[in-house]
């Protein structure tokens, strides 16, 4: 008995062991039973045998099944004989289903023992120690979240002569633990959403800091009561922005402001408008451009910011009449070749130096260089002409030093003739260019 009672300490820390590596989440459960045992075969008495204590050890792993090991004592009495029942067994063990009350089936392996008293040698270490094969079911009753009720019958066949096949039967009371709870707070671990925070039964051991029925981990102001809708915050303002998304919680303004109002409505909210009473760019802070000479052109564009001028002319004013009159008076004296936009002799060429001049003392105003052409050669012909007239003499004027930016170049053709086109002194009249001021 006493190498038996040693191999049972082996077998015993082995299976700890082995289901103590199992998933840690799942809850352990240790059990007391009563023992009885109901000897089979048409030459045993068939009584009932109460017994001593049954002791088991499970771990839960996944699915309804369970890995455990179990250890029982008894008397067991065969018409005038007497024996010391005991047995060790390792099992596995499937809940069919989950619920107050669980039906489960159970087989495992193990060990049994018929001892008269009388030792004998054999291999396990006596020969009245017996290979065991079992399997039964049970049925389990919760009490609650730790204790359970047991029933449970299994068949046991014995592999050797020296025992007896039998019915070993448990009833008793299981303690169910190792999930913990970590917070302390009546929930366990396994059931916790929130196990490092203690929290509240009613949700799943998460707390619910501000009580306001939204758990802290999916509510967006956890100190502060709100509504669900805006997930656990409140809408100060009423604009159906909660105050944490709201550039401006406390006045009433649309979504796509942010939740701020737009005073002046030039699409700037007023939060950042430096200019809220007043229309505005967004790149300016929403305030107007300043503009000193109240011309419409802005100061940042304005080139003479000083002094009214036109939009066309950045803020300038334009070039007077006499000017301009001085200008066409010079220009009349500036003849091209026929079919020609080129520039030739020294009288025209001092006279585009007599316009530079003008031009370079009157630095505010800006000009259009008109080019046009005689009746000869067709209409799209002549316009091309024309351009190219006006263009030669804006890039002649450039090369002397006058602004791009002042000066531009269109050609009209056959338009608006000075001279009689049948005649060749009225044509070259015509071969011309004109000046006028850049207007609106």
């Amino acid at each position: 008995m006493k190498n038996f009672y040693s191999f049972f300490l082996c077998f015993v820390l082995f299976s700890f062991l082995n289901i103590s590596a199992q998933t840690s989440d799942n809850p352990w459960s240790l059990s007391a039973n009563s023992n009885v045992i109901n000897l089979l075969g048409s030459n045993n008495e068939q009584g009932i045998n109460f017994g001593g204590p049954a002791l088991g050890l499970s771990r839960y792993l996944a699915g309804g099944l369970s890995v455990g090991s179990q250890v029982s004592i008894a008397k067991v009495n065969n018409f005038s004989d007497s024996y010391s029942y005991s047995s060790v067994d390792g099992f596995l063990r499937f809940n069919l289903y989950e619920g107050s009350i669980f039906p489960y089936i159970i087989g495992g392996y193990g060990f049994s023992l018929f001892s008269d008293g009388v030792e004998r040698k054999g291999l396990f270490p006596s020969s009245e120690t017996s290979r065991t094969i079992f399997g039964g079911m049970g049925f389990g009753f919760y009490l609650n979240d730790n204790f359970s009720i047991n029933l449970q019958s299994t068949y046991r066949s014995m592999n050797e002569s020296d025992g007896f096949d039998h019915l070993q039967n448990f009833v008793g009371i299981a303690y169910n633990f190792g999930s913990g709870d970590s917070d302390k707070d009546g929930v366990s671990d396994k059931k916790d959403k929130c196990p490092e925070l203690p929290g509240l039964k009613e949700f799943e051991g998460c707390p619910d800091t501000d009580g306001d029925g939204i758990i802290d981990k999916e509510d967006n102001c956890p100190d502060i009561p709100g509504r669900l809708e805006l997930k656990g915050c409140n809408d100060t303002d009423g604009d159906g922005i909660s105050d944490p998304d709201d550039a401006c919680p406390e006045e009433f303004g649309p979504i796509e402001m942010n939740g701020c109002p737009d005073s002046d409505g030039d699409g700037i909210s007023d939060n950042v408008d430096d200019c809220k009473e007043v229309l505005g760019p967004e790149e300016n802070n929403g305030c107007p451009w300043s503009d000193t000479d109240n011309d419409g052109v802005p100061d940042k564009d304005d080139l003479c910011k000083d002094e009214a001028g036109v939009i066309l002319n950045n803020g300038c004013p334009e070039l007077s009449s006499e000017i301009v009159a001085t200008l066409n008076k010079f220009g009349s004296k500036i003849y091209f070749p026929a079919n020609s936009s080129q520039i030739i002799g020294k009288k025209t060429i001092d006279i585009l130096m007599d316009i530079k001049n003008i031009l370079s003392e009157n630095p505010k105003g800006n000009i259009i260089i008109e080019g046009y052409a005689s009746s000869d050669g067709d209409e799209d012909f002549n316009i091309k002409l024309s351009v190219k007239r006006a263009k030669a003499v804006l890039n002649y004027l450039i090369s002397l030093g006058v602004s791009s930016e002042r000066i531009e170049a269109e050609g009209f053709g056959e338009l608006n003739p000075l001279g009689d086109n049948t005649n060749p002194q009225g044509r070259a009249i015509n071969r011309r260019v004109q000046f006028k001021p850049k207007k609106d």
